[in-house]
């Protein structure tokens, strides 16, 4: 079932470093040439160094989403959440009925395309890869 598309994003509104950052699954047991079906689209502000920028997140919390994509479900919208420490998390909106998804090292990871970075989704660990990372 599909959810409610969340309410526009102002792009002229947002400071020059965000980012569309899409990252598909990467070949894993059962998907031995990974799955561009099975993907995230994140709206993200990245400092310098192509990591997320915190600062900017604090400043810009509700233009940080996340799109999660599955083939022959409904997208399922949500947030870039901080969690304590060094912690990231998607957070989707209450009519997804989903828990948080949380990114493996987040923090450390760099959103370059190529790059691989890693979610826990319902306690199994799924690798996937940066495929474009692009200005809004």
């Amino acid at each position: 079932m599909p959810n409610k598309t969340p309410k526009p994003i102002l792009n002229t509104s947002l400071p020059a470093h965000f980012r569309r950052i899409r990252i598909e699954l990467a070949r894993e047991h059962g998907h031995p040439e990974g799955d561009a079906g099975v993907a995230y689209v994140l709206i993200a502000p990245l400092a310098a160094d192509d990591r997320i920028d915190a600062e900017l997140w604090r400043q810009h919390r509700e233009a940080c989403r996340v799109t999660r994509l599955r083939p022959g479900e409904g997208d399922a919208h949500g947030h870039l959440v901080h969690r304590g420490g060094n912690g990231w998390a998607f957070h989707y909106d209450a009519d997804a009925d989903m828990p948080d998804e949380v990114g493996f090292h987040f923090a450390d990871e760099r959103f370059v395309a190529g790059e691989y970075v890693s979610i826990n989704e319902g306690k199994k660990l799924h690798t996937y890869r940066v495929t474009t990372v692009s200005r809004l």
